[in-house]
């Protein structure tokens, strides 16, 4: 019974994964696709990986700005081409994460799974690490109220990125566990055949 229940809890853990691994998938899809990576995206205002459009009062429209204009603002070009590039990477590592979950579970290997969990890790810090760095350069023109669903989509994918890394991190317990007690203690192991 015990086995039954050990078994019937490794299998919700790794559905639970694949489902997260969808989730935070289709909402770096829509974030960076469907929203261009813009995280405030309002009439007057749009700012984003890609675009950093202010309101011209004078103009009467919304102006983009170039590097050289947000330099002079104190915004550093280094810094958000690093941003974009940590957080376009995320999503091409989430693209592969449900085959890295399937590889482990089916090839059922310790080595397997402790890739996933590399790649998982990697995935939750590159994803916060390139957006605390978006924010802290572009934070002289945003004010909280005004992040829009793109921002709140990013956020929604850390957090499963998180949950994502914490069922793989308890697969991986789980299966050292399991290891540990089915593997017979050295004297207790046949000898080796010798040819």
């Amino acid at each position: 019974m015990g086995l039954l229940k050990q078994r019937t809890g490794a299998c919700q853990l790794y559905w639970s994964m694949l489902l997260l691994a969808a989730g935070s998938f289709f909402l770096l899809l829509y974030a960076l696709m469907w929203e261009a990576g813009n995280i405030i995206n309002l009439p007057h205002k749009r700012i984003g990986f890609y675009n950093f459009c202010l309101w011209n009062q004078t103009a009467g429209e919304l102006q983009c700005l170039e590097f050289k204009d947000l330099m002079d603002m104190g915004v550093d070009q280094f810094e958000l081409v690093l941003a974009r590039l940590c957080v376009y990477t995320v999503q091409v590592l989430c693209s592969f994460s449900p085959f890295l979950i399937m590889q482990a579970q089916y090839a059922n290997t310790r080595e397997a799974w402790e890739v996933t969990l590399v790649v998982l890790g990697l995935s939750a810090a590159l994803l916060a690490g390139g957006l605390g760095l978006f924010l802290f350069q572009a934070w002289v023109c945003i004010q909280l109220s005004e992040l829009s669903g793109g921002f709140m989509a990013l956020a929604g994918a850390q957090a499963l990125l998180l949950l994502q890394l914490f069922a793989a991190a308890m697969y991986l317990t789980w299966f050292k566990e399991v290891l540990e007690k089915s593997s017979p203690s050295p004297e207790e192991q046949p000898p080796a055949l010798q040819v």
